[in-house]
């Protein structure tokens, strides 16, 4: 195992260091995932109940083969996810995920996405729920080889921040040294919207209600893209948990 990072680290810089610590020592190399040319992979990465929690992988997608990845991470006090993803020719990665955390967790997702050949295709959704003193963080870098022509590669960051003491920080980079490249990122850091809140009081939606609807309309795009139901209630399950919390801070 290599030294403990840092966070001179530009992956790592938002990183709880301590919480890290504790599990470095017995943290696993990345996992190796390689798809052949043509073929397809669907995973989904739920968090188990340990406070400290860091899932990596290193993935490979020859010739026309898709990877699609739906994560949540939620853990108690530090949740990390990692990719590092390289796309051949034609080949199709979507990741999409969802860092909803309370108290003062420390919740992050770092991703570096390689499209080293011509016509491969790349979306990450990343949204982030947090409340309390938690902090969500993405850095994602999107690196386009020379020669990768026909590159289509999407980051979409957005937060919502339920507290005055939470944070979120969002840092999508695109890396570009090909010419015919359809490549775009954004990102943005918000709270409830005041005035859609008001209007649904106005209609005689509780507040509790209210805050529930607005936060499950942030979170749509990942809850239509869940592959499966029971992965759409834990999704809204946690979201329930922090607006739960923040009432009770109230």
């Amino acid at each position: 195992m290599t030294a403990l990072p840092t966070r001179k680290l530009e992956a790592f810089r938002y990183a709880d260091i301590d919480a890290l610590a504790s599990v470095w020592s017995e943290l696993a190399l990345p996992e190796s995932i390689e798809i052949a040319a043509q073929q397809r992979l669907q995973q989904i990465w739920l968090p188990n109940a340990d406070e400290v929690q860091v899932r990596r992988a290193e993935i490979a997608l020859h010739a026309g083969a898709s990877v699609s990845i739906f994560a949540l991470n939620t853990a108690a006090r530090y949740g990390r996810i990692e990719l590092d993803v390289t796309l051949h020719e034609g080949s199709d990665f979507a990741f999409d995920a969802a860092n909803i955390g309370g108290a003062d967790s420390t919740l992050e997702i770092v991703t570096v996405v390689r499209h080293v050949e011509p016509n491969a295709a790349s979306r990450q959704t990343i949204r982030s729920v947090l409340g309390g003193k938690a902090a969500g963080s993405y850095l994602g870098k999107v690196a386009v080889s020379r020669g990768a022509d026909g590159t289509d590669s999407v980051q979409s960051v957005k937060a919502m921040l339920l507290d005055r003491g939470a944070t979120a920080n969002a840092k999508p980079e695109l890396e570009i040294y090909a010419d015919d490249v359809k490549c775009a990122h954004g990102a943005t850091v918000g709270q409830l919207d005041a005035a859609a809140l008001f209007y649904l009081r106005s209609r005689g939606i509780d507040t509790d209600a209210a805050r529930a609807l607005l936060t499950q309309a942030f979170a749509a795009v990942l809850l239509e893209r869940a592959p499966v139901d029971s992965l759409r209630e834990r999704v809204n399950n946690a979201i329930a948990t922090r607006l739960h919390a923040q009432k009770a801070v109230v």
